[in-house]
């Protein structure tokens, strides 16, 4: 399921151009106001499979009217757009809610930032039932990674747009392992594969993108994203989570959040 909310803050206000770990905090704290050992769990532990952890949402922020300069986003207009998604309506969506009604407000702070957003509505939105075939918009990056030997050691590698073969593997291992954590049990035969919208290609020569988790002061992890339109066929299960949990890894870190534009 999917809900939207609409916020608000005060013209001219800035937040971090990687604001991906303060908001991420910030929407735990809001799952905290609406159980806080639910919110612990999912932070602490989350879901594992195969020595991999889920935690099985994801969200993006859309700005109304905004500028970077100096590394920040300039808010021209104070109005924005904030999405959350998960598969897990009646613990996750629903202690969400309750945190948002309980906060009214959603904060995006760091060492030198202290944006403060007023929550004005709430929104879930319409199920969406995808058949084998389905167009994205994404609204934050895609990011999937393989483990690559280099020299003498083993390093994460981000998939670039070209790496279409391993593209279509890790993504559909990825759906597999949260179908199986969502559902209970395993699908068979399911699989999907992503083909990037060509005309889009055609006038935007790069769309890989990095961004820079800073954890604090003294960790930041830079993370190579993909962002352009794509088709996804395949297995409509499959897509169905995507869609609700994310597309690719790291969606606590609000990634792989893509709107359906069939």
């Amino acid at each position: 399921m999917r809900v939207v909310l609409k916020i608000e803050s005060r013209k001219g206000c800035s937040i971090p151009i990687n604001y991906n770990y303060p908001l991420s905090s910030a929407i735990y704290k809001l799952l905290r106001l609406g159980s806080g050992e639910f919110s612990t769990f999912l932070h602490d532990i989350g879901f594992t499979l195969a020595n991999k952890t889920y935690k099985l949402f994801t969200f993006a922020l859309r700005f109304e009217d905004a500028y970077i300069k100096d590394n920040n986003f300039i808010l021209k207009s104070p109005n924005a757009l904030l999405y959350i998604s998960s598969p897990l309506i009646d613990t996750f969506i629903q202690t969400f809610i309750i945190g948002t009604f309980e906060s009214q407000s959603i904060a995006i702070a760091d060492r030198n930032h202290n944006s403060l957003f007023q929550i004005t509505q709430v929104e879930t939105l319409p199920e969406i039932k995808f058949k084998d075939a389905a167009n994205f918009i994404p609204y934050s990056p895609l990011v999937l990674s393989v483990k690559r030997e280099t020299g003498n050691q083993v390093r994460q590698y981000y998939l670039r747009p070209e790496d279409s073969d391993e593209i279509n593997r890790v993504m559909t291992n990825n759906l597999l392992a949260k179908y199986q954590l969502i559902n209970q049990k395993t699908i068979e035969g399911g699989n999907v594969r992503l083909e990037w919208d060509k005309n889009y290609l055609k006038t935007h020569t790069r769309i890989t993108k990095k961004i820079t988790i800073n954890k604090d002061d003294n960790i930041s992890i830079d993370i190579i994203g993909m962002q352009a339109p794509f088709i996804l066929s395949g297995n409509s299960e499959l897509i169905k989570v995507g869609y609700d949990a994310g597309f690719g890894e790291k969606n606590s870190m609000g990634f792989g959040l893509a709107v359906s534009r069939n």
